[in-house]
């Protein structure tokens, strides 16, 4: 599969595919669906169906939070901490009879001062938002920013009496450890709900339409569906570990597997739009593709990312890159394919230092550069 996407377009343009492996340049957005593999595809959660007007819903009731070994929480006690912090994001849009709720996404409060973060796909387009808290509180929103280019949108409202979530991190943990996916599927009355999975996979890439790929997303068995967008993905001890984006839909329905934005993506995208309005997203200004070296028993494996062109004037050209370095690490981590680079390079913003360690003629070299501006 070969990627092109890119450094040297905007972020909204298209990626072009052609035979080969993965090359991709480092830009893409988020959309709407993709068909992978024919009947199967990635949907973004937003419920498409028009929304109940919105009416006072019943509080949550408080039940004890119950701590059992090494911190961690029984589903109940994780419910009874991050529910009140999930809220429902309910979008309107100017018709000739005013304002028309069409659907509604989730969102989680991250301070409280009344900051909300959810998708871009939920809230980037409305005219008009509203924000439904587990209590029952109804309050309209307004929106600070958003990101198209992680999916990310920031919202703010004028209330008290606010339960913001914990942030987590996704370092650490591993395949099979347990998660939680907290939103409002389908602008369900009734508050938010809770379901619990484990995290399937590191470092998925999710192409939900032909111009939108996101990178190094977790992947979930924790049931979600539409109207959860922007919702919370929690670890076992109640901390946010990822925003929900999409889920896996096949001609059958919804296949139970979910991706989620990873909090260190989150926390970077959210601080930009809360300091400037908009999120610097970084650029290292390469056209590369994945490196491949022959095994012994005849196989293939990937090994890093080839450099075959660099943006005259970008980060890579003033650091030093050349054509036919091989990067193999970013920040310390290896990185074995072009997707695994961008995942990487999505953690770090314009102006960021970053440390990569190269192969340049078989001699094995650490490169320091500033990233640019996506």
């Amino acid at each position: 599969m070969d990627y092109y996407a890119h450094d040297f377009q905007s972020p909204s343009s298209k990626p072009h595919r052609s035979g080969g492996f993965g090359r991709l340049l480092i830009a893409a957005i988020l959309g709407g669906a993709l068909a992978l593999g024919g009947s199967f595809g990635l949907e973004t959660l937003l419920s498409q169906e028009a929304a109940r007007a919105a009416e006072p819903l019943p509080a949550v009731n408080a039940r004890p939070a119950v701590a059992v070994m090494g911190g961690v929480l029984s589903p109940a006690a994780v419910g009874e901490a991050v529910v009140p912090a999930v809220v429902t994001v309910q979008i309107g849009a100017q018709t000739s009879r005013g304002v028309v709720t069409q659907g509604s996404g989730s969102g989680v409060i991250i301070d409280k001062s009344g900051h909300i973060v959810t998708n871009d796909h939920v809230a980037g387009d409305a005219d008009s938002l509203r924000v439904v808290l587990s209590d029952g509180r109804i309050y309209e929103a307004t929106l600070v920013g958003t990101d198209p280019v992680t999916d990310l949108a920031v919202l703010d409202i004028d209330a008290g009496n606010l339960t913001a979530v914990d942030f987590g991190s996704t370092d650490g943990m591993q395949v099979g450890d347990t998660t939680i996916a907290v939103g409002n599927p389908l602008g369900l009355n009734g508050g938010p709900s809770l379901t619990v999975g484990v995290l399937s996979a590191f470092g998925r890439e999710v192409q939900t339409s032909s111009t939108s790929i996101l990178y190094g997303m977790l992947q979930t068995d924790a049931p979600i569906t539409q109207g959860s967008s922007g919702g919370a993905l929690v670890d076992e001890t109640g901390r946010l570990i990822g925003i929900t984006t999409a889920v896996g839909v096949s001609a059958v329905g919804i296949e139970g597997i979910g991706f989620a934005t990873p909090i260190e993506i989150v926390e970077r995208v959210v601080a930009g739009i809360l300091a400037d309005g908009a999120a610097a997203n970084g650029l290292l200004g390469i056209n590369g593709s994945t490196d491949f070296i022959e095994m012994s028993d005849g196989g293939t494996r990937p090994t890093g990312v080839v450099v075959e062109a660099i943006e005259p004037g970008s980060a890579a050209d003033s650091a030093g890159l050349r054509n036919g370095d091989v990067i193999t690490a970013v920040q310390g981590i290896g990185v074995d394919t072009m997707e695994e680079l961008i995942a990487a390079l999505r953690r770090l913003g314009a102006g960021d230092p970053v440390e990569l360690k190269i192969e340049r003629g078989g001699v094995q070299l650490e490169i320091s550069a500033t990233l640019g501006t996506l």
